[in-house]
């Protein structure tokens, strides 16, 4: 059991265990036992608690707040407290956006030191932290612990409004924007909007023309990984969604959502014009331009416009009927 005399200010002079010496009565000639690691002149300061060996006072006296939970240090902003006042500098700058940190080679600017450090790593293809379990190696121990929930199935993060779980914070808060409908990234060309950064990445790569990701198979391009992703599984077959209803796979998660709306009949699509409702956004797309008389799809042969891509297809037919009679 770990007694703890407390002071105005944490003092691992005056922690001890149970099991060793304690204060002094009055007159004996000794008071406190140092911490363990202190001999011969050698400043070593040792935590009573998980012996853990601190260089420095300050340094041993932060430590112990991450077993009392004692956090002094309080952002004036927004209240969060910390446990010491480094944490406290780095946090202030989420609010300023001060970030003094520059990487030499693309002069990308980081808000803290560690961020820098790990980016660099991109640079120079370092990898130093390796999966025990499946070797996989990751250039910062972030990336590492994470990946480590893979195998251990933990999802330490949860939703509050749906108790959906996570094994990642960035991915929670990313999934709260489901609940709020916040969308903070904002296209400086178009002006669409957009609930995660990635997407509004993969989005400008629609105004530039930008492909960055190949398929090594068949060297066809995407403006986003994802998509990538879900190209490769029409080479490899693979169909990793499977329906529970009727057990149907697919290989894509979007095309499973779509298809479980058949078995409940859901239809979340509704025309603003004449309430029609949809199962699929694209049919929905399809249908308005009943009502806009909007035809997108030409035939490059005659012009002839059609509002369906499927039309215009069996309309080409026509010419290639005709290519053949002649």
């Amino acid at each position: 059991m770990l007694v703890i005399f407390r002071r105005t200010k944490l003092d691992p002079w005056t922690m001890s265990r149970e099991r060793e010496p304690r204060h002094r009565t009055a007159g004996s000639s000794a008071s406190v036992r140092a911490p363990r690691g202190v001999c011969n002149g050698e400043k070593r300061l040792e935590c009573p608690v998980c012996e853990k060996q601190f260089a420095s006072r300050s340094n041993l006296e932060a430590h112990l707040r991450t077993h009392t939970e004692e956090k002094p240090f309080e952002c004036t902003v927004c209240r969060k407290s910390f446990t010491e006042s480094g944490s406290l500098s780095r946090h202030l700058r989420t609010h300023t956006g001060e970030k003094p940190f520059e990487c030499a080679v693309c002069r990308q600017k980081f808000s803290r030191s560690g961020s820098l450090r790990a980016h660099l790593r991109t640079h120079t293809g370092e990898k130093p932290f390796e999966c025990t379990v499946c070797g996989q190696k990751f250039n910062h121990s972030g990336g590492l612990r994470t990946h480590l929930r893979t195998h251990t199935g933990e999802k330490p993060f949860e939703c509050t409004v749906c108790k959906k779980k996570f094994t990642q914070s960035g991915s929670l808060r990313t999934h709260l924007r489901t609940h709020t409908g916040e969308k903070p990234f904002e296209c400086t060309v178009c002006r669409k909007k957009f609930a995660q950064s990635g997407d509004l990445r993969a989005h400008l790569r629609t105004h530039t023309g930008e492909k960055p990701f190949e398929c090594t198979v068949c060297g066809q391009k995407f403006n986003h990984s994802g998509g990538l992703r879900t190209h490769l599984r029409t080479h490899t077959g693979e169909k990793p969604f499977e329906c529970t209803v009727c057990k149907k796979k697919f290989n894509e998660s979007g095309d499973l959502r779509k298809h479980l709306r058949t078995h409940t009949g859901e239809k979340p699509f509704e025309c603003t014009v004449c309430k029609n409702k949809f199962n699929e956004s694209g049919d929905l797309r399809k249908h308005l331009r009943t009502h806009t008389g909007e035809k997108p799809f030409e035939c490059t042969v005659c012009k002839k416009k059609f509002v369906r891509s499927g039309h215009l297809r069996t309309h080409l037919l026509t010419h290639t009927r005709d290519t053949h009679r002649e």
